[in-house]
């Protein structure tokens, strides 16, 4: 009885620590995109991302447009390269399934005078997760309240 007890405990641990490895992944992920996009290094940016990912956005005239994650990265092309451009970031939720992940980013403007919610979708692909998808939306800031 004992050894079913150790056997039960032992998948349990080593269940749990591969949750944990692929949450670790999938955030390491939406870091290359946070880090990218906050200092301006497109590299870095693009490479969060799979090539033919959709970014579903409503750019500055209004108009809801599907983006590519290069055309996303030359938002960012005209900024010093390395310097912080004001973007605070912070992952608020993550959810694993398999090999799809949902993620919930949270994008403050300088002194949080906008804010953004990303939503992404992550597939891991060859052993490495990536940006299948990402679409946003411009919410109030209740920290000033």
């Amino acid at each position: 009885m004992k050894q079913y007890i150790f056997i039960f405990i032992s998948l349990c641990a080593i269940q749990l620590s591969t949750a944990q490895s692929e949450h670790a992944s999938v955030e390491k992920t939406l870091q290359k995109y946070m880090h990218g996009s906050s200092y301006n290094e497109l590299e870095m940016l693009v490479s969060a991302f799979t090539e033919n990912a959709t970014l579903y956005l409503t750019g500055r005239d209004g108009n809801f447009k599907r983006y590519t994650p290069k055309e996303y990265a030359g938002f960012f092309k005209n900024k010093e390269k390395g310097a912080f451009n004001g973007r605070d970031a912070k992952v608020l939720s993550v959810e694993i399934i398999n090999d799809i992940a949902m993620a919930k980013v949270e994008i403050a403007g300088p002194k949080r005078s906008w804010v953004y919610i990303d939503l992404f979708l992550l597939k891991k692909i060859e052993k490495e997760w990536k940006i299948i998808s990402k679409t946003a939306t411009r919410t109030e800031d209740n920290s000033k309240q």
